[in-house]
């Protein structure tokens, strides 16, 4: 059974042409993916879209420390589309190579940046644990800010519901950069 919805432009109800138009007038620029699927219910598709602009354009955090938590989710998920868009970003944004292919091997990558190094283990920890430890958190709120850790809970959970959508409705993965299937559990990734 074929999961991913088709939606053209032509097709458009006004109330999801509202909600197109904002995604392409926004920093996005195109309506792909996730989005097309969340198209089919409008209202959840705009609130999710401006949630996703914050996380992705307007949290407080870096690029690269936002782009490194995306990968992390995205891995944890095994969200191939996900992965296929962000890994090339995480690698521009400043995310060393290495650590992305040992990211992508559900491997942990050792980094010299302290900051990179605590949203990994926070990041883990939250998707792993359904938790943070106090010492993870300590040292999150000490180099991040309060604001710092309240913005990449934020970013994991949408990319969390993200990812939910790609692998609930296979949105097909396109690029190059592939995720490799692993043959360790989700729980045992990172460790």
């Amino acid at each position: 059974m074929k999961r991913h919805p088709e939606i053209t432009e032509g097709d458009l109800t006004p109330e999801q042409r509202r909600v197109w138009d904002r995604i392409v007038e926004g920093p996005r620029g195109i309506v792909e993916g996730p989005l097309r699927v969340w198209l089919q219910s409008p209202a959840l598709a705009d609130k999710a879209q401006d949630l996703g602009q914050f996380a992705r354009y307007e949290s407080c955090l870096p690029p690269k420390l936002t782009e490194l938590a995306i990968i992390v989710t995205g891995r944890i998920w095994g969200s191939g589309f996900e992965w296929s868009h962000h890994a090339p970003l995480a690698a521009k944004a400043g995310v060393p190579q290495a650590a992305i292919q040992l990211i992508s091997l559900g491997k942990r990558p050792k980094f010299t940046d302290p900051e990179m190094t605590v949203v990994f283990d926070f990041t883990v920890e939250l998707h792993r644990d359904r938790a943070v430890s106090d010492g993870t958190f300590a040292r999150a709120s000490e180099l991040l800010g309060t604001r710092g850790v309240v913005d990449l809970v934020g970013i994991c959970g949408y990319y969390s519901l993200i990812s939910m959508t790609i692998n609930v409705f296979d949105v097909p993965t396109d690029g190059e950069f592939l995720l490799p299937e692993l043959e360790t559990a989700a729980a045992d990734m990172f460790i």
